[in-house]
């Protein structure tokens, strides 16, 4: 399990198949459904996972239909776990400690906060182009109470979203020799962008304090 999760964290998808062959559909699920249901795991690499799957896709080794459809219940399914976790159990889970370490940052919950406060519902869809925040925003509408009818909508929105245009962009690009043959730079790329919100509004809010 930690060499599979070694290879998960590398994008080592030619290592997965190898040895799990089409049970690597199963990996990604989970990969997908763990970072989006569970506070505890906002570092998990759904941005780069899903272009380098549609990658994959591009080379015949997955199913482009088969990897939106399962995705796509993972990252609708992990979300409501987590909002309804957020509901029952609120910030109690911020008690949890395991080895005198807080099982989850109470940091991050309060950034996820500040998001929904500046783009109010829409930030259930945008958070799911935000590592860190798209783990803690169905956490935060849970907390928050949102209404559930609403929530879903967007969520399903957001997840449709999110699954399709980073495994369709992945697809389409695997055509690129360059990005084919440099596959571990474009991942780098993808995770730079995807965190430069945070970056620009922690620097943004130090210069508001200063």
């Amino acid at each position: 399990m930690v060499e599979l999760f070694k290879h998960i964290i590398h994008l080592d998808f030619e290592w997965i198949f190898a040895n799990y062959n089409t049970a690597i559909y199963v990996v990604l699920f989970l990969v997908i459904f763990i970072e989006t249901g569970l506070v505890a795991m906002p570092f998990l690499p759904g941005d780069s996972l899903l272009f380098t799957a549609g990658l994959f896709a591009r080379s015949g080794m997955l199913n482009l239909s088969y990897l939106f459809m399962l995705l796509f219940i993972a990252a609708v399914l992990g979300d409501n776990i987590n909002y309804w976790v957020g509901r029952k159990i609120g910030i109690k889970v911020f008690n949890i400690k395991i080895k005198n370490k807080q099982l989850v940052k109470q940091e991050y919950l309060v950034k996820t906060e500040e998001f929904f406060m500046k783009y109010g519902v829409k930030a259930i869809i945008m958070a799911r182009f935000v590592p860190f925040v798209r783990t803690f925003a169905p956490f935060a509408a849970g907390v928050g109470k949102m209404d559930y009818k609403k929530y879903v909508l967007f969520d399903i929105l957001g997840g449709a979203l999110w699954i399709g245009s980073l495994t369709t962009a992945g697809y389409l690009l695997g055509e690129v020799e360059i990005i084919r043959k440099r596959i571990d730079l474009v991942c780098i790329g993808i995770i730079l962008i995807s965190v430069a919100p945070i970056i620009l509004g922690y620097f943004k809010n130090r210069k508001k304090s200063s």
